[in-house]
C-alpha cells in the first residue's frame, strides 16, 4: 500500500520535473547556436583584422567588443526564433498558434529593429578610432558578413 503510494506519487511528479528542467534537446539545440554564435564571432575578428591591418591587441579588443554586442544579440534572435516557431506553426493550422499570430509577428519585427539598432551601434563603436578610409572597409565588411549569415539561414517555408 505504501510503496504503491510512493509509486503514483513520483509517476504525478515526472511531469513537473519535465517541466522544471530544459530538455536534452533544446539544451543541444543553445550549446549549438553558442557554439554557432562563437564561430561567427572568430571569423568576423579574422575578416576584420585582416581587412582593416589590425594587430594582436587590436584583434583581442575587437574580439571582446564583438562577443559584448553578441551577448546583447543573443535574447533578440532567440525572440526572433520563437516568433518564427509560432508563425510556421500557425501556417499549418495548429489552433494555439493562430492565435498568437499577431503578437509573433510583431515581437520578431521589434526584435529584428533593435538588432538593426545593435548593429548600427556596433559600426559606431568600431568606427570611432578609425580613418574615413577604414569606416569605409569597415562598413562593407560588416555587410558582407551580414549578407552571408541571411543566405545561410533562409529558412525553407515549404
Amino acid at each position: 500500500m505504501v510503496r504503491t503510494r510512493m509509486v503514483v506519487m513520483l509517476l504525478a511528479l515526472v511531469p513537473v520535473v519535465a517541466v522544471a528542467s530544459p530538455s536534452g534537446r533544446e539544451a543541444r539545440v543553445e550549446e549549438r547556436l553558442v557554439q554557432a554564435e562563437k564561430r561567427h564571432r572568430l571569423r568576423q575578428v579574422l575578416e576584420l583584422s585582416d581587412v582593416l591591418g589590425l594587430d594582436n591587441a587590436q584583434a583581442l579588443k575587437l574580439e571582446e567588443t564583438l562577443r559584448t554586442f553578441d551577448e546583447r544579440r543573443r535574447p533578440l534572435r532567440k525572440q526572433v526564433r520563437e516568433s518564427a516557431r509560432i508563425l510556421h506553426r500557425a501556417s499549418r493550422g495548429d489552433s494555439e498558434a493562430l492565435a498568437q499570430v499577431d503578437a509573433a509577428a510583431l515581437g520578431a519585427f521589434e526584435a529584428r529593429e533593435r538588432i538593426a539598432a545593435l548593429d548600427k551601434e556596433l559600426y559606431l563603436t568600431l568606427a570611432k578610432t578609425l580613418p574615413q578610409h577604414k569606416r569605409a572597409t569597415l562598413a562593407l565588411a560588416l555587410a558582407r558578413a551580414e549578407g552571408r549569415k541571411k543566405m545561410k539561414r533562409a529558412p525553407d517555408l515549404d
